[in-house]
């Protein structure tokens, strides 16, 4: 057990180790001098049933005006060092002391030590810095209730900081005492500059807005704003927290107030737009602001975004345009002029702007983008016109991540295509794989290589080898017992399938698979009946266990039952195999043409489906 840490261990060490003491008289001073510009301990949000609220940001940070405007610019100035007026205490040996315990303690993860150690000094000796370190240390180890009593203590020996308020005001708004924020809000607006104000009432709907007394934090703040109605931001304050509260209609009035009390507030239209449940009307007012400001950079953003939600891929292309010609290397635009072109069928501009885009942040790097979309978007396209040594390249550029597995899983499918198949499954044996998901992701397309290529018992050996790694994974279960269906290894391919309903009773597909099965070889037509039944009680709109249930009920001799099943079925997908079942029902009850058009639309889909040319062969139609 860890002995306890104290003031007297500290002098204790410094006595028996005269090294030290030179060590302790540097560490102390360096203490001391770095206290006057302490930051607080980088804290994450934490959940609101801890009330710790995170480091507020400065003020410049917290201004909301997205207006270029030169009006519209103002920000509330930043806390100066002088907000936190030292006392006029003697920096003595035992403080100094003091503070090193504390902070030695804090290292050693001893945090009730070091918080009691400041606090009590900050109360001894006045001094503001020493209650923001107190305040420090409660949000880093998430401690609502001594945070919130160092940073009173903080805020009461340092009334004009700004760092201090904002924290006192962000515990506060978490508790459930919120009235009293309420004149310290009142005092921050009355006495901030006129200018500054309005980005002040916004910064004030942030913080409330946080509240855990949801309904009273509106009323507040309509207290607050009502001296400064004349200002668009008190309406903006008040449209958010109308809409937040679910009070559309409000919030688009105060919108709209604000957007009459300044016509060129690019905020006021984006609120607008944001409070509107009339997407039609909310465009309007975009496109309408637009007319007047062509230049409002983020209107045009904020409307080319809304076409897009409204699938108006062109008219959202563009305006996207329109933001390329004021800067042709915005990455953001560039990627939305490539997803919309490929959308609206323009492969040949797809092509281009993610080019450039992948091109761009090449050259300049960017931590908060990652090119792996626009380079599968890429190879698709490259796909498309049967360019695969292009679409290729792309894949290969992909780097670590979600999609890199899948990625060379895709380089290795087209090489097979290209009937390189050796060379295919080289590649998938190279891919570096992370955990079970992603091996299993290798094998799977190991397998499907080998099947594609008409190789279905090496296929078989692939899966049945990785089961003996996985013998718990009901996918590759089920794979395994496709293959082993293939082989018409009928034994192997029941019990896997059984093995999956015991691990996964909700698995419809196993449950589906093993009943059609043994309904397509005419074996156990009872017992087939009964687990088609299942797998359509847990899936009553699967089309492929609809036609299941149509093809037993076939086996059954239930002609017109059959028919009403597969015509469902069809009807929810008009598959190969599933019009194949039909036209045989269909033709067994005499329907020679209607059968025939359905198998002919089956031929043109998929002229060399084995079932289509079984069902022909067998029952001697000519098509």
């Amino acid at each position: 057990m860890r002995a306890g840490f104290s003031v007297k261990s500290v002098f204790a060490e410094l006595a028996e180790h005269p090294l030290k003491n030179v060590l302790a008289i540097v560490t102390l001073s360096l203490l001391a001098a770095s206290c006057s510009s302490l930051q607080p301990v980088p804290v994450a949000p934490a959940p609101q049933t801890d009330a710790v609220p995170a480091a507020p940001a400065s003020s410049e940070q917290q201004t909301a005006d997205a207006d270029t405007d030169d009006d519209d610019a103002d920000v509330i100035p930043a806390a100066d060092a002088g907000d936190e007026p030292l006392p006029d205490v003697a920096l003595t040996e035992d403080i100094m002391v003091k503070v090193m315990a504390a902070e030695i303690a804090f290292q050693r993860n001893d945090w009730q030590f070091a918080y009691v150690t400041l606090l009590g000094l900050a109360q001894q000796t006045r001094d503001p810095r020493l209650a923001r370190r107190a305040t420090e240390i409660a949000l880093a180890v998430k401690r609502p209730s001594e945070a919130l009593a160092a940073v009173r203590l903080w805020h009461e020996l340092a009334p004009a900081s700004e760092q201090a308020t904002q924290y006192l005001l962000g515990f506060i708004v978490l508790s459930d005492n919120l009235e009293e924020a309420q004149p310290i809000f009142a005092e921050r607006l009355q006495e901030t500059a006129p200018n500054a104000r309005g980005p002040m009432i916004l910064q004030i709907q942030r913080t409330l807005s946080r509240a855990r007394d949801k309904q009273a934090a509106l009323p507040m703040l309509e207290a607050l704003v009502t001296p400064y109605l004349a200002l668009p931001e008190a309406h903006l304050a008040l449209a958010q927290a109308s809409f937040a509260q679910g009070d559309g209609e409000r919030a688009v009035g105060e919108a709209k107030q604000a957007l009459k009390l300044k016509p060129d507030s690019q905020l006021a239209v984006l609120t607008l737009a944001q409070v509107s449940t009339d997407k039609d009307a909310a465009g309007q007012a975009l496109r309408a602001f637009l007319t007047r400001q062509p230049k409002a950079r983020e209107v045009r953003i904020a409307y080319a975004r809304l076409l897009t939600e409204q699938k108006q891929y062109r008219e959202a292309r563009t305006e996207f345009e329109t933001l390329l010609q004021s800067d042709p290397k915005d990455l953001s635009t560039l990627f939305a002029l490539g997803i919309l072109s490929a959308q609206t069928g323009d492969y040949t501009s797809a092509e281009g702007y993610l080019t450039s885009y992948v091109q761009i942040l090449g050259s300049k790097p960017d931590e908060g983008r990652d090119p792996t979309q626009a380079l599968l978007l890429l190879s698709q396209i490259a796909q498309e016109r049967k360019d695969t040594d292009t679409a290729l390249k792309w894949l290969a550029q992909v780097e670590p991540g979600p999609a890199y597995v899948s990625a060379q899983i895709r380089r290795a499918q087209l090489v097979a295509e290209r009937g390189q198949l050796d060379q295919a499954r080289r590649m998938l044996a190279a891919i570096p794989t992370d955990g079970e998901r992603e091996q299993l992701q290798v094998v799977g397309a190991d397998a499907q290589l080998l099947r594609d290529a008409g190789h279905n018992r090496q296929a078989f050996n692939v899966l049945q080898q990785a089961l003996q790694q996985f013998p718990d994974n009901t996918d590759l279960l089920y794979d395994y017992a496709m293959a082993a269906e293939k082989l018409d290894r009928l034994d192997d391919m029941e019990r896997a399938l059984r093995r999956v309903m015991r691990l996964a009773p909700k698995n419809q597909h196993a449950y589906n698979a093993l009943g059609y099965s043994l309904a397509d070889r005419n074996l156990r037509l009872p017992e087939a009946l009964q687990l088609i039944e299942k797998a359509l009680r847990l899936a009553p709109e699967d089309p492929f266990i609809l036609d299941s249930m149509g093809w037993v009920q076939y086996r059954l001799g239930k002609l017109g039952e059959a028919e009403d099943y597969l015509r469902r079925a069809y009807a929810l997908r008009p598959d190969t195999e599933i019009g194949v079942h039909l036209g045989e029902v269909l033709w067994m009850q005499g329907q020679y043409e209607a059968a025939q058009k359905l198998w002919r639309e089956a031929r043109s889909k998929d002229p060399e489906n084995d079932a289509l040319r079984s069902t022909l062969t067998r029952l001697q139609v000519p098509l």
